[in-house]
Formats: C-alpha cells, sequence, structure tokens
C-alpha cells in the first residue's frame, strides 16, 4: 500500500508564496509521473502541474510562469513552489503519483488565499 503525506497548505495573503511537499512511502523511482491537482469549493478537480520521470514539467495556464514541481529524490517527494498567490488560488491542493499499474492520490491540503 504506498502512502502519500501532503504538507505545507495554509493561509496565505495576496501576493504571497506557498511550498507545498508530498512525500511517499516509496521509491519515488516506482513512479513514471508526479502531479498537482486542486479542487475549489463547487468546482470540479483541475491539473496544477505534472512532472515525469525525467524531470519533463508541465504546467496549466493559470500558474504558468508562477509555479515551479520539481521531484526531491532524497525525500522521496514532489514539491509544488507557488508564487504570485491569487484568491482564485484557493482550493484544497491534492498530489498525484502514477505508477505503470495503479494512481495514487494523497489527502489534500487546503491552501487560502485571503488578506
Amino acid at each position: 500500500q504506498v502512502q502519500l503525506v501532503e504538507s505545507g497548505g495554509g493561509l496565505v495573503q495576496p501576493g504571497g508564496s506557498l511550498r507545498l511537499s508530498c512525500a511517499t512511502s516509496r521509491s519515488i523511482f516506482d513512479f513514471y509521473a508526479m502531479a498537482w491537482y486542486r479542487q475549489a469549493p463547487g468546482k470540479q478537480r483541475e491539473l496544477v502541474a505534472t512532472i515525469t520521470d525525467d524531470n519533463d514539467a508541465s504546467y496549466e495556464d493559470f500558474v504558468r510562469g508562477r509555479c515551479t514541481i520539481s521531484r526531491d529524490v532524497a525525500m522521496n517527494a514532489v514539491v509544488l513552489q507557488i508564487d504570485s498567490l491569487k484568491p482564485e488560488d484557493t482550493a484544497v491542493y491534492y498530489c498525484n503519483f502514477r505508477s505503470w499499474t495503479d494512481d495514487y492520490w494523497g489527502q489534500g491540503t487546503q491552501v487560502t488565499v485571503s488578506s
């Protein structure tokens, strides 16, 4: 059973930054891709950013230029850094790890952007 533990959410003022981390109980090399999704109240879960096992990263338009996804191999974790946060970034953020046989999700971490 794979466990994913997220951390780093919280309340941030507009224009601030957050660093979200998601650590897996297995080796990060067991997964071919990792991603972050988010779900705002009353909305569907949406993709934020993806990174592959060869560190090829991609971003959705609404975060491109102010977001960085990376792999922390030493910690078996995927990290999402978001800068210039906006109120519309308020959501529960979920990490996702993909192996060739299964898809795994973190429990979610709340990010609230408000003054």
